[in-house]
């Protein structure tokens, strides 16, 4: 059998690939697949949703069509009668091009954070680049608050798995890792601007979340890459999801830079971002929570400490053999479940 003209079109140019995540190709076909190490191959595999609880949890993929086909996949821990549950709006990672909410890395993590939070999380299928660039994963973010307040308000029919009224709309909290912590932060601009009744916006969460600078940072000159997250695909990442022409300048990846609206003027919820040592990037998340502190925010800083670096705790296979990883992402549910419980 022939192979398909857009397998083997790929531009031979190094700027076509991106580490072991993508590859872009001449007719615009752009590829995702997994061609790293084959061991870690599982962490991108797509889990099924399973309405029966298994570990404590159940899964739903919901589709939300008077939302511009809004889809999300829904986390509910198992309950006993009178719970009232908080809810946390997930919005995922990937430099705004790859991962989906049914990845096992996710599925992994947001089980487990489920269960010892208790709380239930929707995670927010968002468009990816370079065929849908920002502000698209934005505008997808945004939407899936605007339906729990259409939810909260009873004019739209919830989904059969929050039909039992468990979910506690007084409780909303955002939360977000990587390039999915730009989204809390822009959403929660976005709400501020709004009336959310009965919906209350709580809180948001950012776990290392994607901030950076057109220039170098020393944390990115002096912390280690690791086989998931390079300078190289910070770089190219940004180029494909951010707007045509834009760098890393951007309000969306800078907004403490002189390019992006005064924060001082920004109406945002409580927040806890969440930072690593040895991240790539630490540098200039701290650099955002100063920014955001000094225009008198409510922000609170976690730092996992022991060599941690960006999205170890998605790492699954580091979290169950490495008792430093496994220590360390303990401590960040404890403090993701403590910051959700004192809002």
């Amino acid at each position: 059998m022939e192979t398909p003209k857009k397998l083997i079109a790929c531009l031979g140019d190094s700027q076509n690939h991106v580490g072991n995540w993508l590859r872009l190709y001449d007719d615009r076909f752009v590829d995702r697949s997994w061609t790293g190490p084959p061991e870690f191959k599982f962490v991108t595999e797509p889990v099924s949703s399973h309405p029966e609880f298994l570990d404590g949890v159940s899964t739903h993929d919901v589709l939300i069509p008077n939302f511009s086909g809004l889809r999300v996949r829904i986390y509910q821990p198992e309950t006993k009668p009178g719970d009232k549950l908080p809810i946390l709006l997930h919005f995922h990672g990937g430099g705004f091009c790859i991962t989906q909410p049914n990845w096992f890395l996710y599925a992994h993590f947001y089980s487990r954070l489920t269960r010892t939070a208790r709380g239930i999380c929707i995670s927010v299928y968002l468009r990816l680049g370079p065929e849908n660039r920002l502000p698209g994963a934005i505008d997808d973010a945004f939407f899936g608050l605007l339906w729990l307040q259409s939810v909260a308000k009873h004019e739209t029919n919830p989904p059969e798995c929050l039909a039992d009224d468990g979910a506690d709309f007084n409780r909303v909290f955002l939360i977000g890792d990587s390039t999915g912590g730009n989204l809390v932060h822009q959403v929660a601009v976005r709400a501020g601007k709004l009336d959310l009744t009965p919906l209350r916006l709580a809180g948001g969460i950012e776990l290392q979340p994607g901030f950076v600078r057109s220039r170098r940072s020393k944390s990115e000159s002096e912390n280690p890459e690791s086989p998931f997250f390079t300078l190289d695909m910070v770089d190219k990442l940004f180029i494909l999801g951010l707007p045509v022409g834009s760098n890393k300048d951007h309000p969306i990846t800078c907004p403490m830079g002189e390019a992006a609206p005064s924060l001082d003027d920004v109406e945002v919820p409580p927040l806890l971002v969440c930072v690593a040592e040895k991240d790539l990037i630490v540098d200039t998340q701290l650099e955002y929570c100063e920014a955001m502190k000094k225009a008198k925010k409510e922000v609170e800083v976690f730092v996992s400490t022991k060599g941690m670096g960006h999205g170890f705790y998605l790492n699954s296979l580091a979290v169950e053999t490495d008792a430093d990883a496994a220590e360390q992402t303990e401590c960040l549910v404890a403090k993701i479940k403590e910051f959700i419980n004192s809002h």
